[in-house]
């Protein structure tokens, strides 16, 4: 079974995306063999969280099995949250301009669902310093830890700054991202802690597998990261 923590559908107004639809991920998901992926709607993290949540619960049900929903929390509109039809809660405290630590977020962490929050080393909103910060405050709520970073310059500081947080994990996707990095992330962390994430539509989903699926990793470290890891911490059935 192999789970992609975190993907998008939609349109965003500064980056190019070739293919924004639900049917293009799912013919590569097919083509590939991605079981699942967990998406938020650029909608929801952009403009309207309320309307985009709505689209991507839509999108979960007319493909049923292939997408889990990261429902979008806008912390300055206070969006309404769900425990119902979703994997969990995608927070970007960059594009919202609020920490991550910020209490404003605190009706997320009260919520209790798995968090998959942006991270971005040496920003003022989402340095994985922060993620430490609320892994303290919060140990029941596992918080993955987006692009671990999204700089190279900080991976491995990332993995350093989270590894006395057991409910933290390390999330993969990234245009910088590496197959070595991703098996020196699982030597630095342990493999239970990092999960695959290709971050489409903007990135392509099989450029981001490949990386996992090629990896320098042993067989039961490649098993961890490509899908049991998320299927542990949202409770899913494994074959």
């Amino acid at each position: 079974m192999i789970l992609d923590a975190h993907g998008h559908v939609g349109t965003w107004p500064d980056f190019l995306i070739p293919d924004p639809t639900a049917e293009g991920l799912v013919a590569t998901m097919d083509r590939i063999g991605v079981t699942a992926m967990g998406i938020s709607h650029l909608l929801a993290v952009g403009a309207d969280a309320e309307r985009g949540n709505r689209l991507a619960l839509e999108i979960a049900g007319r493909f049923p099995g292939r997408f889990g929903v990261w429902q979008v929390y806008n912390p300055h509109h206070r969006t309404p949250l769900t425990r119902d039809g979703v994997w969990g809660v995608k927070l970007h405290p960059d594009v919202h301009l609020c920490r991550l630590d910020d209490p404003r977020y605190d009706p997320v962490w009260e919520l209790g669902l798995p968090v998959l929050a942006h991270g971005q080393t040496d920003s003022p909103w989402s340095d994985p310093d922060q993620f430490a910060t609320v892994a303290a405050r919060h140990p029941g709520v596992p918080l993955l830890l987006g692009h671990t970073g999204l700089w190279p310059s900080g991976f491995e500081r990332a993995a350093h700054t989270v590894a006395d947080h057991p409910n933290v994990y390390l999330d993969v996707c990234g245009s910088k991202m590496t197959g070595r990095w991703i098996a020196r992330l699982a030597a630095l962390a342990g493999a239970e802690r990092v999960l695959f994430g290709s971050d489409a539509c903007f990135l392509d989903l099989r450029t981001g597998y490949g990386r996992v699926a090629l990896a320098p990793l042993s067989d039961a470290d490649r098993a961890l990261i490509q899908g049991a890891n998320l299927a542990r911490i949202l409770a899913l059935p494994t074959p």
